[in-house]
């Protein structure tokens, strides 16, 4: 692809309802100079029939990187997407997040060397999750607060997400007390930083296994920039049967481990990955 600046990361598993509109979500990016890489974490055959019916679709071009299913495996699935991104810059996202007509153009304009991007997400409560269609999404006007309170959104401080005002954003971008982290919903920064570090940390699996790999690359040295209230994507609704203790719990030891310790490059990355692709174009 010509002009290739941003290779864009979806975490997928099984939901093909949500990835659709995700992949509508990108239809309708402002910047177009970007390919779609899909991590797939063991999806049945649905998932890649959308995704063969998609690439016939949208303008841009899509990878679909596929793992047999071994249960919740994400940060496995991630380390073989990076490696087959093709841009330098690498924005990741997750198959529930629609992101907004401007969101890679914020990624775009904001990424400097040494930096990563942390953004936002706007949590949607399933009714409306549902009921968001493709036209929605084209239109954008399921980005509209208005939309969202005449189906049932409330109010919240946390609507001020949703603002369109560059100079608010800017402000509340400034003013926040959430910590520049690397979210799995939204994030953005270099491959050769991603490669330097070795990717995720296999070992983890369900809770904060984006966290750790920010916070590694905070240890070599890179610095997060808080984008929570200009990059933004509506977080669809779902359940999370893959949740539990026993994994939140190992991860915490490994992130205490590795801040103690000042770990920079991970023993259980991404090096040790050959990856074949799919080509959708």
């Amino acid at each position: 692809m010509e002009n290739l600046s941003i290779s864009v990361i979806i975490s997928t598993y099984n939901a093909v309802e949500w990835l659709e509109k995700v992949l509508w979500g990108y239809q309708n990016q402002e910047f177009k100079h970007f390919e779609m890489v899909i991590a797939d974490d063991g999806s049945g055959p649905e998932t890649k029939d959308l995704i063969d019916r998609m690439a016939k679709e949208v303008f841009y071009p899509i990878i679909h990187v596929w793992q047999e299913d071994d249960g919740f495996q994400k940060s496995k699935i991630l380390n073989k997407a990076v490696l087959a991104c093709n841009a330098d810059y690498i924005v990741m996202s997750d198959g529930d997040c629609i992101p907004r007509k401007d969101f890679l153009q914020v990624h775009e304009d904001n990424k400097e060397l040494g930096y990563f991007i942390s953004g936002g997400y706007f949590m949607l409560p399933m009714d409306i999750s549902k009921a968001i269609t493709k036209e929605d999404i084209l239109s954008e006007v399921c980005f509209e607060k208005a939309w969202l309170k005449e189906r049932g959104l409330t109010t919240s401080f946390k609507n001020n997400k949703l603002t369109r005002r560059s100079a608010k954003a800017k402000f509340l971008n400034s003013i926040t007390t959430t910590n520049s982290t690397w979210n799995g919903h939204n994030s953005s920064g270099w491959k050769k930083d991603i490669l330097k570090i070795n990717g995720f940390d296999e070992r983890m699996q369900y809770g904060g296994q984006d966290r750790e790999l920010g916070e590694r690359l905070m240890n070599m040295g890179i610095k997060g920039k808080q984008f929570r209230y200009s990059a933004i994507c509506l977080h669809l609704d779902h359940k999370r049967g893959y949740k539990n203790q026993e994994s939140i719990d190992k991860n915490l030891a490994i992130r205490a481990f590795n801040k103690k310790n000042k770990v920079i490059e991970t023993d259980h990355g991404l090096k040790q990955h050959k990856v074949k692709v799919r080509h959708n174009e």
